[in-house]
């Protein structure tokens, strides 16, 4: 009897506790947010659409509320006598100063409400499963993106999305375009330690939301840094991983002070010998932010960050059947040496850069509805490439043709290059160096202003603003070292006498700037009701190019005039709530581009090429999502034509410059998130594309040198899209095993991969035949993260596994002669990689 009493006791002295944890600012729910009865194991996490519930004891406890980039939370409860208690609405304040002013500024878009194809990365997301991948493979699971390491140097990772490399996919940092402003790439080792200081990540696919004028053809990615936090404290990491892989970081904050002044700063030093050999690395990264609440209605925030390093790199892709027959297998890589007893990477085998970014905000909240965000920034970079050049330029590279050494590259009895054999030739010469290493240097000024207003009237949102860039970028080869020689003959500077002996620090082969300024105008009016809305966004930008050459001009005719152009987009798009279950959208767009620098500067002179044509995109999505708290699921379909694109492509040491091209992309992209109980958390992806160029064009070929080698005409109608899989497909798995130990699991697909077409190979007219296809390849990542206190201290322990069962895939490959598997230059992914770390928060 007494025992019976106790249980119904028990039974009836609980009570579930209900709620929905949302963010203050924006209102969107917060998924996976921790709730805890303090002092205890016991909890649970929200659903996907923030909700929660929580069986606890009948009597008085605090609640703590738990989000990572969030205050933490506490609620003290009394449900004496209650059955159920609901707590309604729980708003959960970000550790950010202003974040809704920098989401404004950033056009992050919002599920449901923003008619467009997104993926949003939390900070846990990074923190858990990045491990020793690089930025963008974080993305890897996201539907039609395709990230690999390239040539596995650090920071050598590329990224497409849809079928559209970093030229076309707009980049942002803070709202701040980061595309290089000649050609729109995206050199990721640039950028090396965003992972450290991101708060946010999305990825809005195809013409996304952004109201800027970018060349977001595939996609855009919106990454938010840290910012000013709210609280005192900081953090201290220390990681370790394979091949001598060593991390070190810290954060530490102010929080915001009774003066209104708050100030968060970072750091972190990476270094490793790197998994492919001679790959050797050293980076560290640096943040600053400083802000000044000035009143109610003006916030300044000033904000400073870079990533300089060095890394060796492997400079060309070998043939299949090579790796096959070295000894170092798939980590093969002729383009290095040894000097002074230290890895010494060769031509195309080293890279040096620093590209520092600092910003002014100024937030100004006119009124409740009313808010200018203003930055002013200023990118000012150095760095370039390694090369080796002069008359015996092979003694000391690679035949990037083959991927195999020239008959007469030195090597030491270890196949390593012989630097010291090339010096010992270099000191005998009497006419200077035969092969010496260079650096080609491509650095720039970027100086920019950002300013948008953002006013609400009812349910109707405004939002238009200016957009200002001027950019100088200084192109130029500069001799590091002669190799014991005494000087370099160059030929190429008309302004100084051929027999001019050149010495370290010298420039040589070419030296010439691009100059661009942009000035645009963007607007957009969106509407947000209970069940629809809509937005029309319009943009047009003033587009200007000078060129300024210092060799192959005389002074007073080295400065070409400014060429103009006008581009501009419209975009407008529609969602609508059928139910709280169902929503439907659908998205569209035509955008003018102007075309890249190289396309309007004919043969890398200051010709200009009067028949350069707009780039023109026009494009359509449409997709439905289907909610309940425990179940997501999203599909769409997207489909973008693209008119006379302009194309650059390095193969073999060689540039092909390719005007006028025209490409045709096509799919389906669906996603799947899934918690059938508070511990779990299962998401999955399928995205299918059909992407192909369409027509025959014709191009220019250029050396290293930038002289011109010839015009060829390229027959690749009907070609596959190179180098980005068009069938990928992902599966997540998350488990939170014992309260703080969490396990997770990621399998990723990747087919239909080609091969990237080579233009020099496609010369014949009437060959017609698809590139090769790489073999299909699934990889298995394990990762676990157990939290636990030191002392009064939060720590946290991670571990991750990158290939998990050591699958052998190639990744990247340049079509060969006879576009098969066989005549291929192939790089290989990763095998088994591993990382361990203790992040410990103060």
């Amino acid at each position: 009897m007494a025992f019976l009493f106790l249980i119904t006791a028990g039974i009836n002295g609980q009570v579930n506790v209900t709620g929905k944890v949302i963010d203050q600012e924006t209102g969107e729910p917060l998924i996976g947010a921790a709730i805890v009865v303090e002092g205890t194991s016991k909890g649970t996490v929200t659903n996907l659409n923030g909700t929660f519930k929580l069986t606890v004891e009948q009597q008085q406890q605090n609640l703590l509320f738990k989000y990572l980039g969030y205050k933490d939370l506490k609620k003290t409860i009394d449900p004496a006598g209650e059955d159920v208690l609901d707590l309604g609405v729980v708003q959960m304040v970000s550790n950010v100063v202003g974040l809704n002013e920098v989401l404004i500024m950033t056009s992050f878009a919002r599920d449901k409400e923003t008619p467009v194809s997104i993926s949003t990365i939390r900070p846990a997301t990074i923190d858990e499963k990045l491990g020793t991948l690089e930025f963008p493979q974080i993305l890897k699971s996201t539907p039609s993106v395709y990230a690999t390491r390239g040539s596995g140097g650090f920071g050598d990772s590329r990224i497409s999305l849809r079928g559209f490399d970093t030229n076309n996919i707009g980049v942002l940092i803070n709202g701040v375009p980061v595309n290089d402003m000649e050609n729109g790439r995206v050199y990721w080792s640039n950028w090396s330690g965003l992972s450290d200081v991101t708060q946010t990540m999305q990825v809005q696919r195809g013409l996304g939301a952004s109201k800027l004028a970018l060349s977001s053809v595939g996609g855009t990615i919106n990454i938010l840094t840290n910012s000013t936090d709210v609280e005192k404290g900081g953090t201290f990491y220390t990681g370790i991983g394979n091949d001598g892989y060593r991390k070190q970081s810290f954060s530490a904050s102010t929080g915001l002070l009774d003066n209104n002044w708050a100030v968060s700063l970072s750091g972190t030093h990476t270094y490793g010998d790197g998994y492919i050999k001679g790959t050797n690395f050293d980076a560290w990264t640096y943040f600053l932010n400083v802000s000044k609440i000035i009143n109610d209605h003006h916030r300044l925030s000033l904000t400073a960050f870079g990533a300089p390093q060095w890394h060796n790199q492997r400079g060309t892709p070998s043939k299949i059947q090579a790796y096959r027959d070295d000894t170092d297998g798939i980590r093969r890589n002729l383009s290095y040496g040894i000097r002074d007893g230290k890895v010494y990477g060769g031509g195309y085998a080293y890279n040096k850069y620093h590209k520092p970014q600092i910003s002014l905000n100024h937030y100004w909240n006119i009124d409740a509805n009313t808010i200018l965000s203003t930055a002013v920034y200023a990118s000012i970079s150095q760095g370039g490439g390694r090369r080796v050049d002069g008359e015996n330029s092979q003694w000391l590279n690679i035949n990037y043709d083959t991927g195999e050494p020239y008959p007469t590259t030195l090597q030491t009895p270890d196949g390593l290059l012989d630097f010291d054999e090339a010096a010992r030739r270099n000191a005998e010469s009497l006419t200077g160096s035969k092969a010496f290493v260079g650096m080609a240097v491509n650095q720039h000024q970027w100086y920019g202003i950002l300013s948008t207003l953002n006013k609400e009237f009812g349910n109707i949102n405004f939002t238009g603003g200016f957009d200002g860039r001027y950019y100088i970028g200084e192109h130029f080869k500069e001799i590091k070292d002669l190799l014991s020689g005494e000087y370099y003959l160059d030929s190429y500077n008309i302004n100084r006498p051929a027999s001019t002996p050149l010495k370290e620090g010298d420039k040589y082969a070419y030296h010439n700037d691009g100059v661009v300024a942009w000035a645009g105008l963007f607007a957009q009016a969106e509407y947000v009701g209970d069940n629809y809305s809509a937005f029309l966004t319009t943009s047009v930008s003033q587009k200007s190019y000078k060129r300024i050459d210092y060799f192959q001009y005389e002074p007073g005719n080295q400065e070409t005039e400014w060429v103009n152009f006008t581009p501009w987009s419209i975009k407008l798009g529609a969602s609508y709530n059928l139910t709280e279950e169902h929503n439907f959208f659908v998205n569209g767009g035509y955008f003018t581009r102007a075309p890249y620098f190289s396309s309007i500067f004919l043969n890398y002179t200051n010709e200009i090429n009067e028949g350069a044509k707009y780039e023109k995109v026009l494009s359509f999505d449409a997709g439905y999502g289907f909610s309940l708290p425990n179940l997501e699921a999203r599909i769409n379909g997207y489909w973008t034509n693209w008119k006379d694109k302009g194309l650059v492509r390095s193969f073999s040491g060689e540039t092909a410059n390719i005007p006028g091209i025209n490409a045709l992309h096509t799919g389906i992209e669906s996603e799947i998130t899934w918690k059938p109980i508070s511990e779990v958390f299962i998401k999955g992806m399928f995205s299918w594309g059909d992407w192909i160029w369409e027509d025959d064009v014709n191009f220019s070929l250029f050396d290293d040198n930038n002289q011109l080698l010839g015009e060829y005409s390229a027959y690749i109608g009907d070609v596959h899209v190179g180098n980005s899989a068009q069938v990928t497909s992902a599966l997540t798995v998350d488990y939170e095993m014992l309260p703080g130990f969490k396990v997770g699991a990621d399998f990723n697909y990747y087919g239909k991969n080609f091969a990237e077409f080579d233009p020099t190979n496609r010369t014949v007219e009437g060959e017609k035949v698809d590139s090769w296809q790489l073999p299909d390849y699934t990889t298995f990542d394990m990762n676990l993260k157990y939290d636990f206190n030191i002392g009064s201290l939060e720590a946290s322990v991670y571990g991750n596994v990158n290939n998990l069962f050591n699958t052998e895939y190639v990744a990247d490959a340049n079509d060969g002669d006879n576009h098969d598997a066989a005549s291929a230059l192939v790089y290989y992914g990763f095998g088994t990689t591993w990382s361990t770390g203790l992040k410990v928060k103060f």
